[in-house]
C-alpha cells in the first residue's frame, strides 16, 4: 500500500508514532459514528404466528420454528415469516447474528401436507397444461425465494437440530452457515418416499455443504435416516450435544463471540464465503478485493489494530453499529 502524500506537506509530522495517529483517527471517527449510529438506530418488530423471534443477547436473535403441536410442519404462514424475518434480520442495526431453532419436541416434520393439498386444489382448477405448469412452476420458485433470505442475509445464521430434521427441515437448514444439533437428532430427505424430488434447496445445497455427491445421492435415494454421529462426520453439524439446553446455551455462546467482533468483518467473510462456494478461487478473490478496497478503511479496522497493540487491555474493542 502507497500513499501519494507529500511527506515535506506541514500536515504530515515523521515523529508522530502510530498510536497516536490512530487514536486521533479514531477519536473523529468515534464523534461521526456516534451521530450517524443514533440517526440509523430502528427499533424493528417481528410479529409472527408460526416463529418466535427474541433476543437472545446484546446482537444476537433467535428464531424459534413456533408449531410444537403440528411438529413445526412448514406451512405456508411459517414459510412466508421466514422470507419476512430474515429480510428485516438483514436489515436491523441491533442483528449481528441469529441462531435458528425449534419449540417443542423436534426440529420439522417436513412441509405441512395440507399446504400441498391446497396448492393441488388450485393447480387442479386450471385447464390448460400450461397455466398449470406456470401456476407449480411460480409457487415452487416463491418457496425456494423464501428460505434462500437465509442464505443472503449478511449476518451468520446458526442452525440448531434436536429431533427429527425431515424433507423441508432439511432444505432449511441448508441454508445456514453453521449447524448443530443434539446426540438424539436425525436428519432425513423424505421426498422421494412422497413421489417428488426435492425442490426447494437440498439437493442444490447439500452436496456443497457436506462435499460427497455420492453420501447425498444415497440420503436422497433412498430416504433414509442419518443419525447424528453420522451428520458429524460427513460434516452436515460441527457439534453434537446431549441436550437441546446445551446446544443452546453453546449456540448463544457462540453468536455472542462472533457479535462481539467487527460486523463489517464478520458480514464481509460471510458474503464473500457464499459467493465463493458458487464460483471460481480467481472470481472469489477478485471480489473479496472489491469488498475490501472499501471495508479496510473502516475504524473497525482501527479498532482492532490499537486492541492488539495494547496488550494490557483484555476487553475487547466495541463497534459501531453496521
Amino acid at each position: 500500500f502507497t500513499s501519494t502524500r507529500d511527506p515535506t506537506s506541514p500536515n504530515t509530522c515523521p515523529s508522530m508514532s502510530v498510536a497516536t495517529k490512530l487514536s486521533r483517527h479514531l477519536l473523529v471517527s468515534r464523534c461521526s459514528s456516534y451521530s450517524s449510529s443514533r440517526l440509523m438506530s430502528n427499533t424493528t418488530t417481528y410479529n409472527c404466528t408460526a416463529l418466535n423471534v427474541t433476543k437472545a443477547a446484546p446482537y444476537v436473535f433467535n428464531v424459534e420454528l413456533n408449531r410444537p403441536n403440528k411438529m413445526n410442519a412448514i406451512n405456508k404462514a411459517m414459510w412466508e415469516e421466514v422470507g419476512d424475518v430474515f429480510n428485516k434480520l438483514d436489515r436491523d442495526q441491533e442483528c449481528r447474528v441469529v441462531i435458528l431453532s425449534a419449540a417443542g419436541k423436534m426440529f420439522s416434520s417436513g412441509i405441512d401436507l395440507s399446504d400441498l393439498s391446497q396448492l393441488a386444489s388450485i393447480v387442479y382448477s386450471e385447464d390448460d397444461i400450461a397455466r398449470k405448469s406456470m401456476i407449480m412452476y411460480q409457487n415452487i420458485r416463491h418457496l425456494q425465494d423464501l428460505f434462500t433470505t437465509i442464505e443472503k442475509c449478511k449476518k451468520p445464521v446458526i442452525g440448531c437440530v434436536h429431533s427429527a430434521c425431515v424433507g423441508a427441515g432439511v432444505d432449511l437448514i441448508t441454508t445456514t452457515d453453521i449447524r448443530m444439533c443434539t446426540m438424539d437428532a436425525w436428519f432425513c430427505v423424505k421426498e422421494v418416499d412422497m413421489g417428488l424430488a426435492a425442490d426447494v434447496g437440498t439437493l442444490q445445497r447439500l452436496p456443497k455443504v457436506i462435499g460427497s455427491q455420492s453420501l447425498v445421492s444415497d440420503l436422497c435415494l433412498t430416504a433414509r435416516r442419518m443419525e447424528s454421529q453420522e451428520a458429524e462426520r460427513c460434516g452436515l453439524v460441527s457439534s453434537v450435544f446431549q441436550t437441546k439446553e446445551e446446544m443452546m446455551s453453546a449456540a448463544v455462546d457462540m453468536a455472542t463471540m462472533i457479535a462481539a467482533k467487527s460486523p463489517v468483518a464478520v458480514q464481509g467473510t460471510k458474503l464473500n464465503l457464499v459467493y465463493s462456494r458458487e464460483h471460481s478461487v480467481e472470481e472469489g478473490l477478485d471480489e473479496v478485493a472489491k469488498w475490501n478496497m472499501t471495508m479496510l478503511q473502516s475504524e473497525d479496522l482501527m479498532k482492532s489494530a490499537m486492541a492488539a497493540m495494547d496488550k494490557s487491555n483484555t476487553e475487547p474493542p466495541e463497534f459501531a453499529e453496521f
